[in-house]
């Protein structure tokens, strides 16, 4: 019935919304002494005492508001950025931060707010529940008490149809107690209104995101660009030019010392494949053929083949998947869905420069490669069994694979504690 699936519902989220509202009180308490130091402060400021308090003054505030914001963001299940503008200078540049600030008066908004309905709310939320039960077991308890006793709402209970009456009375207390998680999430709710970031500063916070992550990947195509310059400056062009010398002497030779110009030819040759061999590689450092003739999964398998460290690979990317196998299966293989080719190709530079630090630092025994995700999004997770204490640093390998990451909109999770294991986990969407 659905009169039943409700009060099952509610009865399940009950503890939650309880245990939430009852530290809810206690945050209020805080939230008093909280209002009060501010005021002082403030008060103190008229006569230029509080000026140079005040900054360090909202800087503990922060952390009594920062303790609100991580409860209610635990129970709605979803994190509250923090939308605060670094205080950083002198005091008169952290007083003009506080004052552009609107996080600032936002967080004074909820101290008051929570200061003068915390307590009352937290307290409703234990009595409750406790005052209605004993009001509507009344029938079996009224004659374990003193004759004549006074029950919670008034009634002189001395006989059977008085405790009736008084059960009764209690129902709507318990009806208001099973609203209890209700409010817990309104509560809640309005704490994500109150301390979560609002959209103009989320949208700040987007745009110089945006800003920093495209003037990363300018950086990186630059980088990139040089690079494949230099390579083939320093080795095809090089190799391309010492076939023309060689060519241009045996031609020279040829009536002279026919066999001294055919051995030209033979070096020139040779030459000739290395230059191949070496354009080959650069094409292949540009985008892998094999990713678009048979997709992510068949060039992560090459690059596992190629690996110094045993490497084995998982397609199953999460909870209950197959056990991971060094060659995966053919059908594996096609089964696996394509990405659109920024995003593969991304996704294979990330491991092949995660493997690339594991070769050179890591000191492992052992490299597995885990790819899955959804439609929307692309997850790689590289994890070694070497020293650890992996570190991305700029310039380093690890901070190529966040911005190739970012550039995509996606991030890099790095956990890396000394001894290991080392566990890089990339996330990239694919703008499904």
């Amino acid at each position: 019935m659905p009169a039943l699936r409700w009060v099952g519902a509610r009865l399940r989220n009950m503890p939650g919304g309880v245990w939430f509202l009852a530290v809810g009180a206690v945050s209020s308490l805080i939230s008093v002494f909280a209002v009060v130091g501010l005021v002082l402060v403030g008060a103190g400021c008229l006569v230029g005492v509080g000026i140079p308090v005040m900054p360090e003054a909202v800087r503990v505030v922060r952390q009594v508001v920062n303790f609100d914001r991580r409860r209610a963001g635990g129970f709605l299940g979803e994190e509250i950025p923090r939308p605060y503008q670094p205080m950083v200078g002198d005091w008169r540049e952290q007083w003009g931060t506080l004052v552009r600030d609107p996080a600032n008066r936002r967080d004074l908004g909820w101290l008051v707010w929570n200061a003068v309905t915390g307590i009352i709310v937290g307290v409703m939320a234990v009595v409750l529940p406790v005052a209605g039960l004993a009001q509507v077991v009344r029938p079996w308890s009224w004659r374990m008490v003193r004759p004549g006793s006074i029950d919670g709402l008034g009634f002189v209970v001395d006989s059977w149809g008085l405790a009736l009456v008084s059960s009764l009375a209690g129902l709507p207390l318990l009806w208001l107690a099973l609203q209890v998680p209700v409010v817990a999430r309104w509560q809640a709710r309005w704490a994500t209104q109150l301390l979560g970031p609002t959209e103009d500063a989320m949208l700040a916070h987007r745009v110089a995101e945006l800003t920093a992550t495209r003037a990363a990947a300018l950086d990186a195509h630059g980088a990139e660009l040089r690079r494949i310059e230099r390579d083939l400056h320093d080795g095809a062009q090089a190799r391309i030019a010492a076939v023309i010398m060689q060519l241009g002497v045996a031609e020279q030779l040829r009536q002279r010392d026919p066999d001294a110009a055919d051995e030209l030819v033979r070096k020139a040759q040779d030459t000739a494949t290395a230059a191949l061999s070496e354009l080959r590689e650069v094409v292949r450092s540009v985008y892998p053929p094999v990713l678009s003739d048979r997709g992510l999964a068949s060039a992560i398998s090459a690059l596992a083949a190629r690996s110094p460290i045993p490497c084995t690979i998982d397609l199953g990317g999460g909870a209950g998947a197959q056990p991971p196998i060094t060659e995966p299966h053919p059908r594996s293989v096609d089964t696996f869905p394509r990405r659109p080719a920024a995003v593969e190709a991304a996704a294979y530079f990330v491991i092949a420069e995660a493997l690339t630090n594991a070769t050179k630092h890591s000191r492992a025994e052992h490299v597995s490669v885990t790819l899955g995700g959804t439609v929307e999004l692309l997850t790689v997770e590289i994890r070694d069994d070497g020293v650890g204490e992996a570190r991305d640093i700029e310039g380093g390998g690890l901070a190529g694979i966040r911005r190739r990451a970012e550039a995509l909109d996606g991030r890099m999770l790095l956990n890396s504690p000394a001894g290991g294991p080392t566990v890089v986990r990339v996330e990239i969407p694919c703008g499904s």
